[in-house]
């Protein structure tokens, strides 16, 4: 699963001029068009510009103003401005942003020739219009979103954003972050009253949720903030140790600075929490066990704009359930016949319960099993690496890593989710698998999650999107979910086809998680649309899938908090399947799968609709004889 933000504008303005959370690291290189406007001068001066080369300039201008209105993204894309500044967390701010948005698509439109653009042109300005108008569309259900959940919120990520995207390089980084950490407080609290504003309009996760909400935020401001020499040390004060351990400085200079942190931690950071937790604690008291978004202000409204939204379809929640069902059906067809190579006798489900509970599928709890999982992940990877060229024709430049999620947040994150890399190299793609419970990673899904997360998955899709030359920046930061997580859980199914998958139960591994994609479209659409129950959403998983218990109650706690977004799995998968098909049957002998891959990666992220035309560009090219084979 791609780590993503939540719904809100800061978000929706980044979608819209192109930026993607969590983002790079490094600043947003020129594209290459917009570096040859530079070369386009005649001799008196003038610049000659196409209105290709005019429009990405204009992206360019308008993608960087949105970065500088986020401290935040700055800092992911290493730019040295504002570093000690949180992102504004007022309404007024958001809506100040989203009418520069609504600006940009007027001056667009008045000001650039459609018709005039080539073919990508074309596609950028699409694109950038559908963005600012789903963001747009979008202002109608901000309140919809829940503030805190076990998901994501500013209690978690913003520490998170301190301990992964603020670096300290001098004594100047330092002191910023201080300042952030001095500040932090003032966010946190804007949030909680944006959280109370929600509660008071019946808007509120349901009661389960609160317990995770307020454990996150007593392991936050947990451990020692005063000694530095202890062994159960505050996480952001240690965080802070370790990054200026290096700095050469003297011992009053880094005592100051200690200090600092202390008191930022002590009389701030603190502080919020505890009103955050108090807070948390008086709804608890007061929510409801009513799950699906069914049960909001116009909520069969607000579902069917989430699915819109993450399958970038219209599907109905009827036929979203229905597919899932038929997907189920199949899947298990195909478990049937893992069974009989394995030779297990017995039914499905009794083979579900086997793979469950059986030791043989599980490292064992501890550091000596979590090192363990890393490392046989790490290889799976290694050794894909070697194979890409078979089946692409670009790989991806950033390099890889894979990591244990961080022991404050284990508890309440998903299984697995990818971090992008830095586009200048300074920081890898990450691959964070979540090893809190040894049980609910078996190894028979290692494998397929490896593919997923890392290559040829979310690492390599991301990293070719922000590789990309001749793209505007806001593309290769864009963000359609049927697209990113459609090409994670096609890369899963891939290496099968590559003679993967050897041990039949890394096969039934990789069955498994593509049947979790499908359930997720009968419960997903259960909750929201159909009015089930947590347990009854539980119950369906324990009955059709085999994943362990805690694997089926986190899922869904998840699904109930981000209403239509596991939907977008399968069925961005499908489509690049069915796509895949079309162009076999259209092209015979000349279908060649590393250009059919191109197709897909070069455009960037796209919605599903945009994915066809270009695979329909791509086997027109073909057939004519036009067809570049270079074009990532």
């Amino acid at each position: 699963m791609r780590n993503l933000a939540p719904h809100t504008l800061i978000l929706a303005a980044v979608l819209t001029l192109g930026a993607c959370a969590p983002a790079s690291e490094a600043p947003t290189p020129k594209s290459e068009k917009t570096e040859q406007i530079s070369k386009t001068v005649k001799q008196d001066g003038t610049a000659t510009l196409s209105e290709n080369e005019k429009l990405d300039a204009w992206f360019e201008t308008k993608f960087m103003e949105n970065v500088r209105a986020y401290p935040q993204f700055m800092t992911s894309l290493g730019m040295d401005e504002r570093q000690d500044e949180w992102n504004d967390p007022s309404r007024t701010y958001e809506l100040e942003q989203l009418d520069k948005t609504r600006e940009a698509v007027v001056e667009m439109r008045e000001t650039f020739d459609f018709d005039a653009l080539d073919a990508d042109g074309q596609l950028s300005y699409r694109l950038f219009e559908k963005n600012a108008d789903d963001a747009i569309e979008g202002r109608n259900w901000w309140d919809h979103g829940y503030t805190y959940t076990q998901m994501r919120g500013a209690h978690s990520s913003l520490p998170t954003f301190l301990m992964n995207q603020h670096k300290i390089k001098d004594i100047e980084d330092a002191e910023n972050y201080l300042t952030r950490l001095e500040t932090m407080g003032d966010v946190l609290d804007a949030r909680t009253e944006q959280a109370k504003a929600k509660f008071e309009k019946g808007i509120a996760p349901p009661k389960f949720v609160y317990d995770f909400v307020i454990g996150s935020s007593q392991n936050i401001i947990s451990g020692n903030p005063v000694d530095e020499d202890s062994e159960d040390l505050n996480l952001l004060l240690e965080d802070f140790r370790k990054k200026t351990a290096d700095l050469e400085m003297e011992d009053d200079v880094r005592e100051a600075l200690y200090e600092r942190a202390i008191n930022a931690i002590l009389n701030n950071v603190a502080p919020a929490y505890e009103r955050i937790i108090a807070e948390m604690t008086r709804q608890k008291n007061a929510a409801s066990t009513d799950d699906g978004a069914w049960k909001l202000p116009d909520g069969d409204s607000y579902y069917a704009w989430r699915l819109r939204e993450m399958t970038t379809t219209d599907m109905s929640a009827d036929e979203i359930h229905d597919l899932g069902l038929s997907e189920v059906d199949r899947i298990h067809s195909e478990m049937r016949d893992i069974m009989e190579k394995v030779e297990f006798d017995g039914t499905l489900q009794e083979f579900f319960e086997f793979t469950r509970t059986d030791k043989q599928f599980f490292k064992p709890e501890g550091k000596r099993g979590r090192a363990a999982y890393l490392r046989e992940a790490t290889k799976f990877i290694d050794d894909m690496k070697v194979r890409l060229p078979e089946v692409f024709n670009k790989l991806p430049k950033a390099e890889l890593e894979v990591r244990a999620v961080e022991a404050f947040r284990e508890k309440a994150a998903g299984k697995a989710f990818y971090n992008r890399p830095a586009p200048d190299g300074s920081r890898p793609g990450i691959y964070y698998a979540n090893l809190y419970r040894m049980d609910a990673m078996p190894v028979y899904q290692m494998e397929a999650l490896a593919y997923h997360e890392g290559v040829p998955g979310h690492h390599m899709q991301l990293s070719i999107s922000q590789e990309l030359e001749g793209v505007p920046s806001f593309r290769k930061y864009g963000r359609f979910t049927a697209y990113s997580e459609g090409w994670g859980l096609y890369s899963e199914y891939l290496p099968k086809e590559m003679g993967l998958y050897a041990d039949p139960y890394s096969d039934f591994g990789r069955l498994a998680m593509e049947l979790w994609r499908a359930a997720r479209l009968v419960v997903d659409t259960g909750l929201h649309d159909k009015k089930w129950t947590r347990e009854e959403a539980i119950d369906y998983l324990m009955v059709n899938t085999p994943n362990p218990e805690s694997d089926a109650v986190k899922a869904i706690e998840r699904y109930i908090v981000m209403p239509g977004q596991a939907t977008a799995y399968k069925i961005g998968m499908n489509k690049i399947l069915d796509l895949r098909e079309m162009a076999k049957e259209e092209l015979g002998d000349d279908f060649d799968i590393r250009d059919f891959h191109d197709a897909i990666l070069a455009t960037g992220p796209v919605p599903l609709d945009i994915m066809e035309e270009q695979v329909e560009a791509y086997i027109s090219d073909m057939k004519s004889g036009s067809y570049k084979p270079d074009r990532l």
